[in-house]
């Protein structure tokens, strides 16, 4: 068995009190048995606070949220009190993971960093070299994949290809992309889609706001500087997305939605260009981030944007 990531996974490293967006705000913290277990035998003044501020009301414990949504070992200075305390093995399986996500095959298990997270969303559109995957484990033990799972990992290695085609745009390329796929573009226009996403399940009242920014300065173009940005952004999106065929079948809508995601990034991008006489990397990397808090992390956003796509095919 094989533990496979994209070749800047090994670079990331969490920035802690420097991080803007906080994944210890805002966010449910479950705490996983094991780590409910020890931290029941924590001594003393702390044990007693940190035991008093998790939930065991409910299905799963978790920590009990602060009025402003802080986790209640968040300290002020932007630090976790669990691990100036008793180290990052304190840490609960989903801090400890996060931004990490996780996806299971035959004969291999692949890692990636989602782009919830300011510094992953920093690290991976940042990177000017095209995406490769690394092996960063393997116990020499390997098992033959199915047939079903060979194809959709050939077919999203094509995929990705397509998107790392430099000789052509972005946009070349995602008219390409959907091509392979036997779908087609988006058909809906950018005001349209911005009212679907409106009615998706929200987690920042500041989205509302990039929404209604996709309607502006209809004819301003992204900038050509940020192309790479844009293509790491579809080649996240396939890596960690398009696998998902393998339980839903639905190849085309997976390549849609990517195209579809690319080419909103790339409008906010164009408006915030004209808006601000510029657009950065970073603040290219923030709306993948916003992007990606509202729509990646919530498995009825993602299946309610499968099914719009699906209807244009319809």
């Amino acid at each position: 068995m094989r533990l496979i990531a994209p070749d800047c996974y090994p670079l990331f490293r969490c920035i802690a009190d420097r991080c803007r967006h906080s994944c210890c705000i805002g966010w449910e913290i479950d705490v996983d048995p094991d780590k409910r277990e020890m931290y029941r035998s924590v001594p003393g003044a702390f044990g007693e606070r940190l035991n008093a501020a998790i939930d065991d009301s409910g299905d799963a414990p978790c920590f009990r949220l602060g009025p402003d949504e802080r986790c209640p070992m968040l300290n002020q200075s932007g630090l976790c009190d669990l691990i100036t305390a008793l180290g990052e093995e304190a840490l609960c399986q989903i801090c400890a993971d996060h931004p990490r996500f996780r996806n299971f095959y035959t004969d291999r298990t692949e890692i990636g960093l989602g782009l919830c997270c300011e510094e992953a969303a920093r690290l991976i559109l940042s990177r000017e070299e095209p995406m490769t995957l690394i092996t960063l484990e393997d116990d020499g033990v390997q098992e033959e994949p199915d047939d079903e799972e060979l194809a959709v990992l050939r077919m999203r290695g094509l995929l990705i290809a397509i998107m790392q085609d430099r000789s052509v745009p972005v946009t070349e390329r995602l008219q390409r992309l959907t091509d392979t796929a036997q779908t087609s573009l988006p058909r809906r226009t950018i005001a349209e889609w911005a009212e679907i996403y409106r009615d998706l399940e929200r987690l920042d009242p500041a989205w509302d706001g990039v929404l209604d920014s996709l309607s502006a300065h209809p004819d301003a173009q992204p900038p050509a500087a940020l192309e790479t940005a844009f293509e790491q952004f579809a080649v996240y999106l396939l890596y960690r997305h398009y696998p998902g065929t393998l339980e839903d079948g639905d190849s085309e809508g997976r390549v849609k939605l990517t195209a579809l995601s690319v080419t909103l990034l790339m409008r906010l991008c164009a408006v915030h260009a004209a808006q601000h006489g510029r657009c950065t990397l970073e603040d290219c990397a923030e709306y993948a981030r916003m992007y990606s808090a509202e729509i990646e992390y919530s498995e009825d956003n993602l299946a309610a944007l499968l099914d719009e796509v699906y209807a244009e095919e319809a």
